[in-house]
């Protein structure tokens, strides 16, 4: 089993990648291997809302000149996902965002796949970020992993996190959440236990 995590810092090795780091060290201790991706300081423009990945079926984008393609390449082969994001005036990184806005609306999301969110920040804003990743998931069918305070850490630089003990906590016991998870999951497929197969009715307020 593998979990993507996805570094939406522009700081390869800043405090998102720290809180990462221990997620994937307690992941390795369960047995269960999981990958790094950095979005790094590389463009990344928004959805146009063009429909192409819809229209033509290959549930990609049609502009191809970044990493939003090699994202969902390898989100379709993970079993679970992790997105970290820093905090910038309260929010996520615009970057992420527009990543992650093309990757599952090109893809159509990831139903029954584990997902979680973190945040790291000097000092606030870290609960408004988690909740406005988590709405990827909650609308995409996707079990949110949670721990046992929120998904956050504080620091100016990666040393400061391995200081917050509270929030190194908070990460291992996500990743400890996730990999038992993940591993329920298995075991109910191997006993015959899917998904449910749901169905989508699309409206609008009007009609």
């Amino acid at each position: 089993m593998k979990v993507l995590m996805i570094n939406g810092s522009p700081h390869k090795n800043g405090c998102t990648n720290a809180a990462l780091g221990v997620i994937a060290e307690t992941l390795s201790a369960e047995g269960i291997d999981s990958e790094i991706v950095h979005i790094g300081s590389s463009r990344i423009s928004g959805c146009i809302g063009c429909g192409h990945c819809r229209k033509s079926g290959t549930h990609r984008c049609v502009f191809g000149d970044d990493m939003v393609n090699e994202v969902i390449d390898k989100l379709e082969k993970a079993d679970g996902l992790i997105v970290g994001t820093p905090v910038y005036y309260a929010s996520p990184n615009g970057t992420l965002v527009s990543l992650l806005d093309r990757v599952f609306y090109a893809h159509g999301g990831y139903p029954h796949k584990p997902a979680a969110a973190i945040a790291s920040a000097r000092r606030a804003g870290t609960v408004v970020s988690v909740d406005e990743l988590n709405k990827y998931f909650t609308i995409s069918q996707m079990p949110v992993v949670s721990s046992t305070y929120w998904n956050e850490v504080h620091g100016s630089k990666a040393e400061d996190v391995m200081l917050d003990e509270e929030g190194v906590a908070t990460m291992r016991n996500l990743a400890l959440n996730m990999a038992w998870m993940l591993r329920l999951i298995a075991c109910g497929k191997e006993h015959g236990i899917l998904p449910p197969v749901t169905n989508t009715i699309k409206t609008n307020f009007i009609r």
